[in-house]
């Protein structure tokens, strides 16, 4: 699928989990290959990570894959910015994105797969969506790549899709996975639990000092 690109937000630092989430076992691969995998499995090659905290660190541990880089600068701010970084690297021959968090590592290609036979369709806004809840990735026609690009200045992608509603189709599909964000150390664990039936590999079940909260 040469006309479509995703965006893989990776910039973050994780305060909640007190651990690096991209880097965290997820099987038998990590968080963010795992993001990678079901992406090229549904499809799509042409990936851009967007890189902020331990940026270096990632792009090293990332550098056997076909990938391209974005780099947020601060790796702070609202997602919007990251989206607008990621965008700039997007091929110009791109017809559309799929917006895609790294903390959803559980996400089936056959979910990317069926947002994509929409956008094929004629639709321009796909959000899937599972018992009524919105989750990733998102995908947006590349006719708004000029308003994309300014989202970290005009309230980020929510504000965005509220504003193009009437063209937002909410996808229903079968995986709970799209909406389940890995946020702490017992949402990492739960889901890893239920996605392989087991805990992860190299990990106790106790959680890691978080070094952003004082003791």
């Amino acid at each position: 699928m040469s006309d479509i690109a995703a965006i893989l937000l990776a910039a973050g630092k994780s305060r909640r989990m007190g651990a690096f989430k991209p880097l965290l076992p997820f099987g038998k691969t990590t968080v963010i290959r795992s993001c990678i995998q079901n992406l090229y499995q549904a499809g799509v090659e042409d990936i851009v990570v967007v890189l902020g905290h331990r940026a270096e660190e990632l792009q090293e541990d990332l550098g056997d894959l076909k990938l391209r880089f974005a780099l947020n600068p601060n790796a702070t701010s609202e997602m919007g910015a990251s989206i607008a970084c990621g965008v700039r690297e997007i091929p110009s021959d791109a017809r559309a994105v799929l917006v895609t968090l790294t903390d959803q590592p559980a996400v089936p290609p056959d979910v990317i797969r069926a947002i994509v036979v929409e956008w094929k369709s004629g639709q321009r806004l796909v959000i899937p969506e599972f018992q009524g809840r919105g989750g990733h990735p998102v995908l947006v026609d590349l006719r708004f790549r000029e308003e994309l690009l300014s989202l970290d200045s005009t309230g980020g992608l929510r504000s965005f899709l509220k504003g193009h509603r009437e063209q937002v189709l909410r996808l229903p599909v079968n995986s709970p996975f799209i909406a389940r964000d890995m946020d702490t150390w017992d949402d990492y664990g739960a889901l890893h639990q239920e996605v392989f039936g087991v805990p992860p590999a190299n990990q106790e079940s106790k959680a890691p000092v978080n070094p952003y909260i004082p003791k």
